[in-house]
C-alpha cells in the first residue's frame, strides 16, 4: 500500500507541477491572447462543470480502459487581467496503472488523431525541450475558448526507465467573469 501511495504522490505532483505552469503560461497562444475578446459571465461550479466535460472528452479521445485516472478535479485561478472578476479553470489529471507502456503509445497516437476531428487544432506536436525529450501536444478548441496539454511520459533512449509511466493532461479555459457577489477569493 504504502508504494501505490508513493506513486500516487508523485504522479499527483507532476500533475500540479504542470498544472501551474500551464496556468502561468497558457497552454498555447489561445490562452495568452491579452483578452481580446469579451468573456461569458458563468458562475465557477458551471465552469467546472465544463472543464470536467471537456477531460471527459479527452480522456474518452484517448480510449484506455484499463488503469487509473488521477482523482482531483478542475481548479479555479484568477486572470492577470482583472483578478478580482476574472478566473479561469484548469483540470491537470493523467492515466497510469495499465499493463504496458505501449498501452499509453497508442492511446497517445488514439488522441492525436481523433482531436481534429472532434473540433480541437493541434498547434504543437513533438518532443518537448526537457532532457527526456518528451513527446508533448497542445491543441486548442476551435469551438470555445479551451487549451490541451497532453505528454507521454514513458521510457526512452533520451528519457531512461520512466518509473511512473503514464499520459499527464491538463485543460484549461479562458477568462470568464464571475457573476456579481461571487467572491472569487473564496473559490480558489
Amino acid at each position: 500500500m504504502a508504494g501505490r501511495t508513493g506513486k500516487r504522490r508523485t504522479i499527483g505532483a507532476a500533475a500540479l507541477s504542470l498544472g501551474a505552469l500551464i496556468l502561468a503560461m497558457g497552454c498555447s497562444g489561445v490562452m495568452d491572447d491579452g483578452l481580446n475578446y469579451t468573456p461569458e459571465t458563468l458562475a465557477v461550479e458551471k465552469a467546472r462543470d465544463r472543464a470536467s466535460e471537456k477531460s471527459s472528452q479527452i480522456l474518452d479521445l484517448i480510449g484506455i480502459d484499463e488503469g487509473k485516472v488521477t482523482e482531483p478535479g478542475p481548479s479555479v485561478t484568477p486572470c492577470k487581467e482583472d483578478p478580482e472578476h476574472l478566473y479561469r479553470t484548469g483540470h491537470p489529471w493523467s492515466v497510469y496503472g495499465v499493463s504496458s507502456e505501449e498501452v499509453l503509445r497508442k492511446g497517445f497516437q488514439r488522441l492525436r488523431e481523433k482531436l481534429p476531428r472532434h473540433g480541437w487544432k493541434i498547434v504543437e506536436y513533438g518532443p518537448n525541450s526537457s532532457k527526456a525529450r518528451t513527446l508533448e501536444l497542445t491543441a486548442d478548441s476551435t469551438k470555445d475558448r479551451y487549451s490541451l496539454n497532453v505528454e507521454l511520459r514513458v521510457s526512452s533512449p533520451t528519457a531512461g526507465k520512466e518509473s511512473n509511466p503514464l499520459i499527464l493532461v491538463h485543460v484549461v479555459s479562458g477568462c470568464y467573469r464571475a457573476p456579481k457577489g461571487t467572491k472569487l477569493d473564496q473559490e480558489f
